[in-house]
């Protein structure tokens, strides 16, 4: 009995955070000009189970947030979304011209060459959320051209 308790437990440690398997990849954020207060963040996510990215933080700024460019009446527009639904398996990009993290506030200036470290919160279908660290690397200006901005 005391076997079976031991083995249910071990697959009840195991499975718990197995929700939130969430892998970045490429990870960076556009380099700043002198007195620019905000900028971009951009990456892959993917997530072994159905997720929603739900917020990020960053020590570098005052406020975060998560982003879409969409098109509206024939003009591109950004506005801050609740949530990024990150389907399982699948990778989801966020990018210059769609969805992206803003940084507001900046606190100091994003150099090229100089690392970001960020928090990013994970929520799974079962409401349970996950802190995931990512450090990511700051790249030109003119890095991943495109209708993004914060450049």
């Amino acid at each position: 009995m005391k076997k079976l308790a031991l083995i249910a437990l071990s697959f009840a440690v195991l499975a718990g955070p197995a929700f939130a398997q969430v892998k970045i990849d490429d990870p960076w954020v556009r380099a700043t000009v002198p007195q620019q207060k905000v900028t971009g963040a951009f990456m892959r996510i993917t997530s072994a189970r159905d997720a929603r990215l739900v917020s990020a933080r960053s020590p570098v700024a005052g406020k975060v947030e998560l982003h879409e460019m969409a098109m509206q009446n024939d003009v591109m527009k950004m506005r801050p979304v609740a949530a990024v639904d990150l389907p399982a398996g699948t990778a989801v990009e966020l990018k210059p011209g769609a969805h992206h993290i803003m940084l507001f506030d900046l606190k100091q200036p994003m150099v090229e060459g100089e690392t970001v470290p960020f928090v990013l919160v994970v929520e799974g279908k079962d409401g349970k959320r996950q802190a995931v660290e990512v450090s990511a690397p700051v790249r030109p200006l003119n890095a991943a051209h495109g209708a993004g901005h914060g450049g």
